[in-house]
């Protein structure tokens, strides 16, 4: 199989592409033959030698995929060869070829073709665990998300919209921000002229608000918290700000707020299945109906990833960036 491999850890031109054996499904998992892949921020961590795989996953890079079921492995029912997917990987989206447990193999919505359906699995699941199955976004509530215009950005906009939250976001652009408006955001933020707390509080009159989904980590930790409501939930899901910060406890406690941080590569096999499956229960009928759908920037050969990671690196893509091996 074809199979984007490196020569060490560092820049995008360490990418190149291989040819590697094919992967065989072993009990309980399914060969899928990749139509397209992702490129996450996670990606280019793993590129720079910071995020290695869980053990056990591929080393080659990639968190999610599209494509046919090639193969089934001892014991998968369900499923039939030729049926089109797309999959949460641990590792490997990057091939002609990859390997995914049962579990994490989903069918493609209505309406989505395959391979934009490479766009959903990892935003999808990352945003309906954290924002709805841990941080129990409810209707009407105030919903803040930062880097509106990224991946997980675009798909949290319109499923927090869909859910009927009033929807506030941080960007960095104007065509970022009017893109944010464009898919549901109520209020969209320039984060390098405004200040984000005073510009939720003033809109939600002092309020704040109730749920927060940061990718930044500790450059944003204590105004995030200064943006909580009353019983607001902050969930951090990043560290593009760094990895330490300061936590005012007694501003929490006032709050009776929560700071929740979690991870989704590395969740047992078993977890992410029960993600999936909720994933296909609750959010595939608002893709199949069109009140959400995938954003995608642009769509490159395997051969040009090194050009797809220096695109999400520099900022400029909207939603996400996909290649087709």
């Amino acid at each position: 199989m074809r199979a984007v491999t490196q020569t060490a850890p560092g820049g995008p031109e360490t990418l190149v592409v291989s040819e590697l054996p094919d992967p065989v499904p072993g009990p309980g998992e399914i060969l899928v033959d990749v139509a397209a892949t992702a490129v996450n921020r996670a990606d280019l961590l793993q590129r720079q030698g910071f995020y290695p795989p869980p053990p056990g996953a591929s080393d080659v890079i990639g968190l999610e995929c599209s494509g046919t079921v090639a193969a089934l492995g001892e014991g998968v029912t369900g499923w039939a060869v030729g049926d089109a997917v797309c999959a949460l990987l641990a590792g490997g989206g990057y091939a002609s070829r990859v390997v995914v447990p049962a579990g994490q193999v989903m069918p493609v919505p209505d309406g989505i073709d395959l391979v934009t359906a490479a766009a959903l699995p990892e935003v999808a699941c990352t945003v309906w665990s954290n924002v709805f199955m841990v941080a129990a976004l409810r209707p009407d509530e105030v919903f803040l998300v930062h880097g509106g215009g990224g991946g997980i950005g675009t798909f949290a906009i319109q499923l927090a919209a869909a859910s009927g939250a009033r929807v506030f976001t941080t960007a960095g652009s104007a065509d970022k921000l009017e893109r944010c408006r464009e898919l549901g955001a109520e209020v969209a933020i320039n984060y390098r002229d405004d200040d984000f707390v005073d510009v939720v509080r003033t809109a939600t009159d002092g309020a704040g608000a109730d749920v927060v989904l940061d990718n930044m980590g500790a450059k944003y930790l204590g105004r995030n918290v200064d943006v909580l409501a009353d019983e607001g939930r902050l969930v951090i899901i990043g560290m593009q700000g760094g990895s330490k910060g300061e936590l005012d406890i007694g501003r929490l406690l006032s709050k009776r707020g929560a700071v929740i941080a979690t991870a989704l590569r590395s969740r047992p096999v078993e977890s992410k299945a029960r993600i999936c499956a909720s994933v296909v229960e609750h959010v595939w009928p608002l893709v199949a109906d069109g009140q959400v759908r995938p954003v995608v920037s642009a769509v490159l050969p395997l051969d040009e990833v090194a050009e797809a990671h220096r695109l999400i690196e520099s900022g400029e893509a909207v939603g996400k960036v996909l290649l087709t091996p």
